[in-house]
């Protein structure tokens, strides 16, 4: 069946009926959602974006979306396809209804396989499978995969993680990184063809390919390709160069740009293939705590330059993210200690139920994060008696996690500069140790609980996600009383070792949540930061020139993730003035 003119789309409801019946041929059990209700989970972001979809399909099996692909082009609707819905900029979620064609949001959780190769050395992970599945398949070998922190915990895809290049705290490791891919392009004319990079003899015809790989019906040694990487094999040595005037990593850094590595949704994406790492031994948590940000800039320094082996991670909160997420971040952090990391998923599926509950009730929007708030006053205290204390004592906490022999050398290096006037330290237990990540962890979440029980007061979140120059000692910002007076409370936390900070701001009802975020990047140029470091521009971020190319080279006709980076959403990227690209 030829596909019809871009410009065309599915004009009649005939045109829409012939696509959801074709759909509905491809996809086995319950995989096709078109009832608005039941499509939320997938159309509304985590933390932002919105909008209308045709249709929501689910495959099971690659081959399956494979040929949902075929058919979404042969009707030209747009495609967006999603894996866990975890991203904070919207970008894989229809974003308003200016698409200029109906979308159709293809989810690929339901594709989670993970393949080892070489004893576990690599694996070759499907379109939907999460990290903490990763995590579990790998704890038997003591490995670990690429990141073992942060969103990871509310079920995030590997595969997302690549397509966005996304960053996590482990310092060695730098963003998610693979020249090993298998995916679909599709090219102006509308063929969509299948691109097998994973290094692995899999067939000839896409089908053929879709289905060895589903059945692991290939050698689990196949050895890794001479010049090609299925991680970044730089970073440890990029990061250690305190004195670069540009950033250590960020997501439109071309030196990592490479098919499904930061093609934010561009390239329909089957499968990657990466590398696993040793998991971190005898590791202990050493917490300072100061009130003079110099004394974290030359202890960053300090530890980047001279220790033997980089610390496994630093993470940095400032005592004002430590309020909120200790006040809204309670429930989030006990759930996640009494249930790990395999249940919440579900719990999450829940609290959207919940959400769709209040809002069949009429209640107003955020009604499940206030119910939970309410329950969270009545939980017992959840964080260390030495955590409270250095809240109390210092505006700046930065964890430092170091395994093997970096334990002592970091140790004695802390002794050589603490106690100051400012500053002090301390080795955390194993309970406190686990305390101090995940109360850095529900930091995001607590933000968005926030918005939600003060909705009165606060017209949104703007959440910044920046990478600042490794030289630059004046990493802790001093806002101009403009935009300082917009704000009404702030959360800062971020990989302090890799320069990378999140920054969410609750701006007050009275102005304009999108007017102070721009004047907020004037600043931010102005010091030679580039944004966003590691969430994707999604519908929040402009792309710049390299990263809006390489969209296009890989999408020219504009039908997949359309819109990304503040592109034009129409087919082949016309404008929605003139009509023409």
């Amino acid at each position: 069946m030829p596909h019809r003119s871009a410009a065309h789309g599915l004009d009649t409801n005939s045109d829409r009926r012939e696509l959801i019946r074709e759909l509905s041929d491809i996809l086995s059990g319950a995989g096709l959602v078109t009832k608005p209700q039941a499509m939320r989970p997938y159309v509304k972001g985590y933390r932002f974006g919105e909008g209308p979809a045709l249709a929501v399909a689910i495959p099971s099996r690659l081959v399956e979306l494979w040929r949902v692909v075929n058919a979404c082009v042969r009707h030209d609707v747009a495609m967006i396809v999603q894996a866990a819905n975890t991203g904070l900029t919207g970008g894989s979620t229809p974003h308003g209804e200016d698409y200029g064609r109906p979308v159709v949001v293809i989810s690929t959780l339901k594709l989670d396989m993970i393949h080892l190769l070489g004893g576990g050395a690599q694996v070759v992970c499907h379109a939907g499978a999460t990290l903490y599945r990763l995590e579990a398949k790998l704890a038997p070998l003591g490995r670990d995969p690429h990141s073992v922190i942060g969103s990871s915990c509310i079920g995030a895809s590997i595969v997302g993680g690549v397509c966005n290049n996304s960053g996590g705290s482990l310092i060695q490791r730098g963003p998610a990184f693979t020249q090993y891919a298998l995916y679909a392009r599709i090219d102006a004319d509308g063929t969509v063809r299948l691109v097998n990079h994973l290094g692995i003899d899999l067939g000839d015809t896409p089908e053929e390919i879709l289905e060895r790989l589903e059945r692991g019906a290939f050698s689990d040694d196949c050895l890794p390709e001479p010049g090609r990487a299925a991680s970044d094999p730089h970073y440890a040595r990029w990061v250690r160069d305190v004195d670069a005037p540009s950033p250590a990593r960020y997501n439109a850094d071309p030196r990592r740009l490479h098919e499904a590595s930061g093609c934010a949704g561009k390239v329909v994406v089957f499968a990657v293939r990466l590398d696993t790492f040793p998991k971190a031994q005898d590791s202990r948590v050493f917490y300072v705590g100061t009130n003079a940000p110099a004394e974290l800039t030359e202890l960053r320094r300090v530890m980047l330059t001279e220790l033997t082996d980089l610390p496994v991670s630093a993470e940095y909160m400032h005592r004002g993210a430590f309020d909120i997420a200790d006040r809204y971040g309670k429930d989030s952090f006990l759930a996640i200690r009494m249930l790990g990391t395999k249940r919440l998923p579900a719990l999450f599926r829940a609290k959207d139920r919940l959400a769709r509950f209040g809002e069949r009730l009429g209640l107003s929007p955020g009604f499940e994060e206030r119910l939970l708030q309410g329950i969270g006053r009545w939980l017992p205290d959840h964080l260390p008696k030495r955590l409270r204390q250095w809240r109390d004592a210092y505006a700046h906490h930065l964890m430092i996690r170091c395994a093997g022999t970096t334990v002592d050398e970091a140790r004695r290096l802390l002794e050589s500069i603490f106690p100051t006037a400012t500053g002090d330290w301390f080795a955390c237990d194993a309970a406190e140790a686990e305390a101090a990540f995940l109360h850095r962890f529900v930091a995001a979440g607590a933000a968005i609980r926030y918005r939600a029980v003060h909705s009165d007061t606060v017209a949104d979140i703007v959440a910044l996600d920046i990478a600042l120059r490794r030289d630059d000692r004046n990493w802790f910002e001093t806002l101009p009383p403009e935009i300082e007076k917009t704000i009404i409370d702030r959360l800062y936390y971020g990989h302090f070792f890799c320069h990378v900070f999140h920054q969410d701001y609750l701006i007050g009802k009275e102005y304009d949540p999108v007017a102070v975020e721009h004047a907020m990047w004037k600043q931010l140029d102005a010091r030679g930061a580039e944004y966003p470091a590691e969430h994707n521009v999604g519908h929040l971020y402009p792309a710049k020139p390299a990263l809006a190319d390489f969209y296009r080279s890989l999408d020219p006709g504009n039908r997949l993730n359309p819109g990304i980076g503040q592109a034009s959403k129409r087919p082949f990227y016309a404008s929605a003035e003139a009509g023409e690209p």
